[in-house]
């Protein structure tokens, strides 16, 4: 079980957001969001970003993020090799 030292030490480490609560939150929804449990406009409003501004937190960290499911993600690789 992952305990709240462990969470706050990861927060403490997110470059982005001030607020050790902010990085809590971040987490949490990213989390929500890789599973597919939340969309990507309720973790903006979640996380009081615009949607695209969110995009462009995501991507500053490295993470992909596409509404895409992963075929469609292969299919478009494809496509793009052509």
């Amino acid at each position: 079980m992952v305990t709240t030292l462990v969470i706050d030490e990861i927060a403490s480490n997110l470059p982005v957001f001030e607020k050790k609560e902010q990085k809590q939150l971040f987490l949490f929804v990213l989390g929500g969001l890789a599973s597919r449990l939340i969309s990507l406009k309720k973790v903006a409003e979640t996380m009081e970003l615009a949607p695209d501004t969110l995009l462009t937190t995501l991507d500053l960290l490295g993470i992909d993020f596409s509404y895409l499911e992963n075929l469609d993600i292969e299919i478009e690789k494809q496509w793009q090799d052509i």
